[in-house]
């Protein structure tokens, strides 16, 4: 039975929206708490509702331009004209990156700032149907397989909610939207924290596209990464090898040396590589070759520890081959410095707004994608629930750039089920899922969480300086934030091989 909202909905909204909004309103079974939201929260959640069917078109359209780290031209075009569009004051192409960007809606005297991060980049080798078994697009090698079209998305919508909400209210502040590339490997936020974009800040909000909706504050693992790059002599592999210098061989040495290394460094730490160039013929011996390196550690300090011994490792590989070595710092970020108070805050919006529940078509697919996830994978109804607020003092195991940020002003974040449950990161299955209305419905879900947490600090001065204080004790009196990529300009090209 039709109920009164959705009577209303049918009766004011254009026909071309009315039956994807329909469809999210009974698939979404609200809460009880959200029945009991304040009237500008809800509002919110409202407009959100009414804008979802063009919201769910632009994050379609960046799932199909699958726009690798900085080279997300058309993604962040798109969004900076969504923002733009809905009255917002765009500087595009901020700290020495193209495609980055700075969106802000100023009301009244202008405080206090409140930020929502925005990604929207996606990964290689990645490309995927919307399909429950693996089918790669042809002709696209990336697909976002981090759900960033979500993500940029969803903040998009959430901060041009709050910007209606603030300018029918009259209420004084400043919603801004930090749009950040290369999230996935090239340290986008890093660049853009070191310009000082985040210095007049209050407060930053982000979210995550994941398989479970969850709000409980925790560290990540920092994280360094860069190439390695070895050139020696190429020489007939068979007619004349003793007049070559093998840049490969440099390569192999230098990962097994790292290999041996591993039961020699402190607990709870993550290295690994790829091999990005290892020559071009079996008889040719190659006079030049790249690997690919990360390392990780809840501590920043060990990471560049870790770091120095890799680098040690790769200059004995160069002189044991005869070959020369240069390395390239591609990116390096913080672990992540939970704060409890923002985090509070943001787990009972999520509450309120709740999790997602699956229409038949939706339930059918997820139990196709489920069976290929393995054994242990959750049932597809965990969507639908919000998991139990817990405080982590252990990281999972990812690194982010978000890291940075949140050692530079006070950070609240949360996942949201965008995928099936049991899903990783960087999976085929979670491109599949995210290209489809399971993903939608969880951006949906992220943006009014976002939305109504920055009308609560909006609405509560005294929570924002909590969460200033707890940020302060945590970093400490003598902290000063030094970027792990040092001066180095933004690596524009990383996701290219260097050439010879």
């Amino acid at each position: 039975m039709e109920t009164d909202t959705q009577h209303r909905l049918r009766l004011t909204m254009r026909p071309s929206l009315v039956l994807p909004t329909l469809l999210l309103a009974l698939a979404l079974a609200a809460p009880a708490s959200a029945q009991q939201m304040p009237p500008a929260k809800r509002q919110i959640a409202a407009a959100l509702d009414a804008k979802f069917a063009a919201y769910t078109n632009v994050a379609n359209q960046i799932w199909g331009f699958a726009e690798v780290g900085y080279q997300e031209t058309k993604s962040s075009a798109l969004l900076q004209s969504t923002l733009r569009n809905a009255g917002f004051a765009v500087r595009a192409g901020v700290a020495g990156i193209p495609t980055s960007f700075v969106a802000d809606f100023v009301s009244g005297r202008g405080g206090p700032v409140i930020g929502i991060l925005a990604e929207f980049d996606a990964l290689p080798g990645l490309s995927q149907h919307v399909a429950a078994e693996r089918s790669p697009i042809a002709g696209q090698s990336a697909g976002h397989a981090c759900g960033h079209h979500l993500f940029g998305t969803a903040s998009v919508a959430a901060a041009i909610a709050v910007k209606d909400w603030l300018q029918s209210s009259g209420r004084a502040g400043t919603i801004r939207v930090y749009g950040t590339p290369a999230e996935d490997g090239g340290g986008g936020k890093i660049y853009m924290v070191r310009a000082g974009l985040f210095r007049d800040a209050d407060v930053v909000l982000d979210w995550h596209a994941g398989s479970a909706n969850n709000a409980s504050p925790g560290p990540s693992l920092a994280n360094k990464s860069g190439k390695f790059r070895f050139r020696g002599v190429s020489a007939h592999a068979a007619g004349a090898p003793w007049r070559g210098r093998s840049a490969l061989d440099a390569v192999e040495a230098m990962n097994h040396m790292v290999d041996m290394m591993r039961e020699h460094v402190p607990d709870g730490t993550r290295m690994h590589y790829v091999i990005t160039d290892g020559g071009k013929a079996p008889n040719v011996v190659p006079d030049f070759a790249e690997a690919y390196y990360y390392a990780r550690h809840q501590d920043a300090r060990v990471v560049n520890e870790l770091w120095e011994r890799i680098v040690k490792a790769a200059e004995g590989a160069a002189l044991g081959t005869g070959t020369t070595m240069e390395q390239e710092v591609v990116n390096g970020v913080y672990a992540l410095l939970p704060n409890e108070t923002l985090a509070r805050v943001v787990d009972a919006n999520l509450r309120a707004v709740g999790g997602v529940t699956y229409n038949e078509e939706e339930r059918a697919f997820a139990e196709k994608l489920r069976a290929t996830l393995g054994t242990d994978a959750p049932p597809v109804t965990q969507a639908s629930t919000v998991l139990p607020f817990q405080v982590r003092t252990v990281a999972t195991g990812g690194s982010t750039d978000v890291g940075d940020v949140s050692w530079v002003v006070p950070n609240g974040r949360f996942y949201a089920a965008t995928w099936v449950p049991g899903t990783s990161s960087h999976s085929w299955q979670a491109v599949a899922a995210g290209g489809m209305s399971i993903g939608h419905k969880g951006m949906l879900v992220a943006a009014k969480t976002l939305a109504l947490t920055a009308h609560d600090l909006f609405t509560d001065a005294a929570t924002v300086q909590r969460a200033k204080a707890e940020f302060d004790q945590k970093r400490g009196a003598n902290f000063v934030y030094r970027p792990l990529i040092g001066e180095r300009a933004p690596p524009l090209d990383y996701r290219g091989t260097a050439a010879p």
